[in-house]
């Protein structure tokens, strides 16, 4: 496996993973409260429409010009990567909330348990779990089709969306709670680095620029973005704790 083969399958395994983490969270809420089987029904039913999907935009992303399709996955990635990355810098600066997943469970605990059930099919169940798989099932297709259809290895990047899904599947049926315990931040701050790396990468590429060393260029794009985003995150969380600092400055979670 190259280089690029190697951050493209960690990349999609790492974002995946984030979206997994969110999706089970809502899963293990409203099936633990409101029982499994419309629960489970919804979430199925939601991973068949995004089978369908996934099927029908593979091709066409990937019958695309590769250096328009760099431009356009570049921009792409350039946009949702530095909107992660700038919520991680502000999450690690002490300025935004950190995601609580055991607060998020909660919240759709309590939820669950007061709406009312009709009948042997529960609908509340049904349109949850569609809805919680849906959406966050919608992120993860775009991963795969973006960053699969840019190097055309779609089949590699749905190999590693489906272990990144099975891992924290495993891990949630193991024990029964929501992933509190897994550093959301810490992966979401990665992916943010690696969503803006790539995008960096291939938009360069596609609009005719050319990278030292092809490929092993992300070799030291990504540290380095890492490396100043870390520095950013400290000097916030510095100048946040300054006594000139009003408190009102804060950033709401």
């Amino acid at each position: 496996m190259s280089g690029a083969e190697f951050g493209l399958a960690a990349s999609v395994f790492l974002a995946c993973a984030v979206e997994a983490v969110e999706a089970l969270t809502i899963l293990l809420a409203v099936g633990t409260t409101r029982g499994w089987s419309s629960t489970l029904t919804g979430a199925a039913t939601a991973t068949g429409v995004l089978i369908v999907l996934v099927v029908a935009l593979g091709p066409a992303l990937t019958s695309l010009p590769i250096d328009v399709l760099r431009v356009a996955v570049g921009g792409l990635l350039l946009v949702f990567g530095l909107q992660w990355l700038r919520k991680a810098i502000l999450r690690a600066a002490g300025l935004r909330a950190h995601h609580d997943e055991a607060a998020a469970f909660e919240l759709e605990t309590q939820a669950a348990r007061e709406a009312a059930r009709r009948g042997g099919f529960d609908g509340y169940s049904f349109s949850v779990a569609f809805k919680g798989v849906l959406l966050e099932g919608l992120e993860v297709a775009f991963i795969v089709l973006t960053f699969g259809a840019n190097q055309h290895r779609i089949a590699l990047a749905s190999l590693a969306a489906a272990v990144a899904i099975a891992v924290v599947a495993v891990a949630g049926v193991s024990i029964r709670a929501p992933l509190a315990r897994v550093p959301e931040n810490a992966m979401k701050f990665a992916v943010g680095v690696m969503l803006t790396s790539f995008g960096t990468f291939w938009g360069g590429e596609g609009a005719g620029a050319t990278w030292p060393g092809g490929d092993a260029a992300l070799l030291v794009i990504v540290p380095a973005l890492l490396a100043v985003s870390v520095a950013f995150a400290a000097v916030i969380r510095r100048v946040a704790e300054s006594p000139t600092t009003s408190a009102t400055a804060r950033v709401s979670g």
